[in-house]
């Protein structure tokens, strides 16, 4: 696959506009004002920093600060202005013929504090409402021109796992492992950032651990976490040795024109103990169960308590998706321009699934002082249920 920057059509654009509008007159708020980066570039193509305006009827405006002429190159909106300063925002409004909004909305969920207020002074008098649910919930669906996005993210998800045989090798450390497999990753056109909504949660290409080190936790909402390299990056790879016959996990994510593939796949030098073996493929099992079930309407919280059930049949419940109080309560998740996007397959979750949401699905087993095993694949939802879009072989692939 020849690596390219895909630019967002201007149809893509319109579509995507109107239904964040049909959202806003559904709560009866005059407009939104977009900020947050991730909602930026998916309603206006362009990742420029700015402020985009969208009324509930008519044209949105992109107001550009820096740098106007790439958002002029890259959006494919029709009215694009050069602006110094939020607070200028009113007056250029007026000027456009745009009635000042009484109920504006914004992305509460992930707004700062301070820049709250900042815009409650701008908008003197108007109410601020948040919209963050509405925009979640349309990006949650995928257009046949992110699911090609996708699907490309995928195959390249499967090429970075064919390429760890060639480099895995004992005595290695998982840094260094990590990082001959990033830079491959990347010469395949790999964005490098990937993107996370939740406050807090940051990640670097994925976590590459082997052994008991891949069953340390760490503050990361995510059933995996390991060591780092630092105090302060305490995820991920670190400088532990790759041994013979114990599990390596990659499970990496491959973002390719902001589209996010996960993918988890375990590997050995050697044959792992058959406590591994039998805990992988009640994973496997779990996830091809749920792959029917996963249907237009299934709930994403009964989804969530039937994989429960079928870990709690396999023996494996104190293990899964973590050990203790503190273990992950999801066991899938939502993919696309960031990594946690709805759904989620979650605890107590009502939304039901809609086709064409993807989901990255994620059941693992984590044996505390041993090492973990399991699978990701990501999925798009489908009317027959989940069609996969990695198709790496699910197995240990074990190394002799």
């Amino acid at each position: 696959m020849k690596a390219e920057i895909i630019g967002t059509p201007a149809s893509e654009l319109a579509s995507r506009i109107q239904k964040l509008q049909q959202a806003l007159a559904a709560k009866s708020i005059d407009a939104a004002l977009i900020v947050q980066k991730t909602d930026f570039y998916y309603f206006s193509g362009t990742s420029q920093q700015g402020w985009l305006f969208v009324p509930v009827e008519g044209r949105p405006l992109l107001m550009i600060f820096k740098e106007f002429e790439r958002a002029e190159e890259e959006s494919g909106l029709e009215w694009i202005v050069p602006l110094v300063s939020p607070k200028k925002i009113p007056a250029l409004l007026k000027e456009y013929g745009y009635p000042s909004p009484k109920r504006l909305g914004m992305e509460l969920d992930v707004l700062p504090t301070a820049l709250y207020f900042q815009y409650k002074q701008i908008f003197d008098g108007a109410e601020i409402e948040d919209v963050s649910l509405e925009i979640r919930l349309i990006r949650s669906i995928k257009s046949e021109h992110e699911l090609g996005l996708l699907r490309s993210a995928a195959a390249l998800s499967d090429k970075v796992a064919s390429r760890v045989p060639e480099l895995l090798a004992e005595g290695k450390t998982e840094v260094a492992l990590a990082g001959e497999v990033e830079a491959y990753a990347r010469s395949l056109g790999h964005q490098g950032i990937v993107r996370m909504r939740l406050f807090g949660s940051e990640l670097f290409y994925g976590h590459i651990m082997a052994g008991a080190a891949a069953a340390v936790p760490s503050y990361l909402a995510s059933p995996t976490g390991g060591k780092g390299v630092s105090g302060l990056i305490s995820q991920g790879a670190g400088f532990n040795k790759i041994a013979a016959n114990e599990p390596v996990l990659v499970d990496y994510v491959f973002a390719y024109n902001g589209y996010i593939s996960d993918h988890t796949r375990v590997f050995s030098l050697g044959t792992v103990p058959d406590e591994f073996l039998i805990a992988h493929e009640a994973m496997l099992e779990i996830q091809e169960c749920i792959a029917r079930l996963a249907v237009p309407g299934a709930i994403a919280g009964e989804l969530y308590e039937q994989m429960i059930s079928l870990a709690e049949a396999k023996g494996l419940a104190e293990n899964f998706m973590g050990v203790g109080d503190r273990k992950i309560r999801f066991t899938g998740h939502g993919v696309g321009l960031e990594l946690d996007e709805f759904p989620f397959i979650a605890k107590g979750q009502k939304l039901k699934l809609a086709e064409n949401m993807v989901i990255a699905l994620e059941p693992k087993v984590i044996l505390p002082g041993k090492g973990v095993v399991g699978i990701e694949n990501t999925h798009v939802v489908t009317p027959g249920g989940l069609e996969r879009l990695t198709h790496f072989p699910d197995e240990i692939h074990a190394l002799v």
